[in-house]
């Protein structure tokens, strides 16, 4: 930690690879293709073979370096089953031998919006222990809503519930890694719980879609806390049903409110998430929510054939946070060690860069406040 309070990243632990650049679904909110940055159309469709044994390397190398106990390497996209199963099956093997005899150990998991996933798709997964997350907007209505079909405006949701079935079956089911599901508050929030809890999912997490001051996102137009209030909604319903599943954004406020330290929730906590996104020609970026900020934003000025990951730690603007790095009104306020300012794309705007709070402030507060109301105390 430097004298002014910021924490800077010592090691990298999570590579999230873009193994796709493309995707099958047109979602409305989406960071990657919606927002402000289109670096993906000037892309490779597929990570090629080259980009792939060079992040093995980077990966490998960085690990021995570090020592590092575990790394978790997360298959994104795009889509990241438009990748084929060749690829995913060579990636994935390439990367635990490059990292045998470094006692190292890796975790993979793949994020997808499900529309894919087929019995044969996850019986290769099952041999490869790759785990499957999968995003999901709640009930149908809602789910349609933004998850669309390219050109067809056709909703995924009656595919992407029987994908669901599939993982959720006995022999899939050890797969199963969570649900995904973007915040809209036009939604029923009881609803949406229950729709993801009928899954069975052994986690869930709730993102708020990505805006910044100077594109906020939807019904953010007056001193209402939309977004903080449904989420109160979703805790109480998750408190009074037992908890069925895993929820890291109201385990996370749980944990900082009592005890303070990281957080399992990149929207909370003043520690840097300690991961860095590979694109599919090798280019590096930070965390891919700054695709909500401008063109290039999330860039980091190097690949892995010119940087190394220890290279890259030392480039400006690699990840750092804590009290220190936040504005005056952060500072101040007695939320900050849970909230730790919010996601910093969030902050974005008004001419002062990311020098504000977070345009999710009073939801984030509001949710704290119900959530952990011994905060203030």
């Amino acid at each position: 930690m430097t004298e002014d309070g910021r924490t800077r990243l010592r090691a990298f632990d999570q590579f999230i690879t873009k193994l796709s650049s493309r995707c099958n679904l047109r979602c409305d909110y989406c960071y990657v293709y919606e927002l402000r940055d289109s670096g993906w159309r000037k892309r490779p469709r597929i990570m090629t073979e080259t980009v792939r044994e060079k992040l093995v390397s980077r990966i490998a190398e960085h690990a021995r370096k570090h020592a590092l106990d575990r790394v978790r390497v997360l298959l994104h996209g795009g889509e990241p089953l438009l990748a084929g199963p060749r690829v995913i099956a060579d990636f994935t093997t390439a990367v635990r031998r490059a990292l045998l005899g470094t006692g190292t150990e890796v975790d993979f998991a793949l994020q997808t919006n499900g529309v894919l996933l087929t019995e044969a798709l996850l019986d290769l997964l099952l041999e490869l222990n790759v785990t499957v997350g999968v995003s999901l907007d709640g009930y149908a209505e809602a789910h349609d809503r933004h998850r669309l079909g390219p050109g067809t405006g056709r909703g995924s949701h009656a595919r992407v519930t029987a994908a669901l079935a599939l993982l959720g079956s006995a022999r899939y089911r050890p797969l199963f890694g969570g649900l995904l599901c973007t915040i809209d508050p036009a939604n029923d929030p009881v609803r949406t719980f229950d729709a993801l809890a009928a899954h069975r999912p052994p986690a869930a997490d709730f993102l708020l879609p990505h805006g910044t001051w100077d594109h906020p996102p939807t019904g953010m137009d007056d001193d209402r806390a939309l977004y903080g209030a449904w989420l109160c909604a979703v805790h109480d319903r998750w408190w009074v049903t037992g908890r069925p599943m895993r929820i890291r954004l109201f385990e996370s406020i749980d944990t900082l409110s009592r005890y303070g330290g990281g957080s399992s929730s990149e929207v909370l906590g003043t520690v840097p998430t300690a991961a860095v996104a590979i694109e599919t020609d090798g280019t590096v970026a930070w965390t891919e929510s700054l695709n909500a900020v401008a063109e290039g934003a999330a860039g980091t000025g190097g690949t892995v054939f010119s940087h190394s990951f220890d290279a890259l730690l030392d480039l400006d603007g690699a990840p750092e946070d804590g009290v220190g790095s936040l504005c005056r009104v952060c500072r101040e306020c007695p939320l900050v060690r849970v909230c730790g300012g919010g996601l910093r794309a969030h902050r974005f705007g008004r001419g002062r860069g990311f020098a504000n709070p977070s345009v999710y402030c009073k939801d984030i507060s509001a949710l704290i406040r119900h959530a952990a109301p011994w905060t203030d105390q």
